[in-house]
């Protein structure tokens, strides 16, 4: 059985990732050959994700979060990603703040992709992101955030809406980016020894 499936990348999704990401070509190509070996068939499903996803977070429970993440890039809603969407993730989870990791914190607190988001979807993500802290971590937490329903009230108290309101794409990020601490708050970070 030849592996009729050429191995390169494709050019034009190179250039597509360099411009559209931090990582240079040499990173690309070494990131599409373990994906080649890992995922023959070009596509990752949300398990494989999940394994992947996991070796970020070696000390916390990474699964749901992980789920959320899958979601929010499965762009042409397949129940796969492929390479492209796949570095994409990589990139807008690990990299600066910019509009366009905004816009993807939006798709992945929109849980049911109508486009608006909502208090009860916030308290979701927040339960998400609390699995990734540490138990070691969780006693460092502030006291106003050391719960996830905390979390949310603070997360969402940043956005002035009633409980029962929903937030459309740009009011979330015009929220976040006023919000040195919204910004935190949206996602896991570390917390710094």
């Amino acid at each position: 059985m030849g592996n009729a499936k050429s191995s390169a990348i494709s050019k034009e999704i190179l250039e597509d990732l360099k411009l559209n990401t931090k990582f240079t070509e040499n990173e690309l190509c070494q990131w599409y050959e373990n994906f080649q070996k890992q995922c023959p068939t070009g596509r990752i499903s949300p398990e494989e994700f999940e394994t992947i996803y996991a070796r970020f977070f070696p000390d916390s429970e990474a699964k749901i979060y992980a789920q959320h993440v899958f979601r929010s890039f499965d762009t042409n809603e397949d129940g796969t990603l492929d390479f492209k969407e796949y570095i994409i993730a990589l990139h807008m989870t690990s990299s600066g703040k910019t509009t366009r990791k905004l816009e993807w914190a939006f798709s992945l607190f929109d849980v049911d992709k109508n486009g608006y988001i909502t208090k009860t979807e916030v308290e979701v993500i927040c339960q998400a992101i609390f699995n990734l802290i540490p138990k070691e971590d969780l006693p460092k937490l502030p006291a106003d955030e050391n719960t996830p329903e905390k979390r949310a009230n603070k997360l969402w108290g940043f956005f002035e809406k009633p409980d029962n309101d929903r937030l459309a794409e740009g009011e979330f990020i015009k929220g976040v980016t006023e919000n040195e601490n919204a910004m935190r708050l949206i996602h896991y970070e570390p917390i710094a020894d």
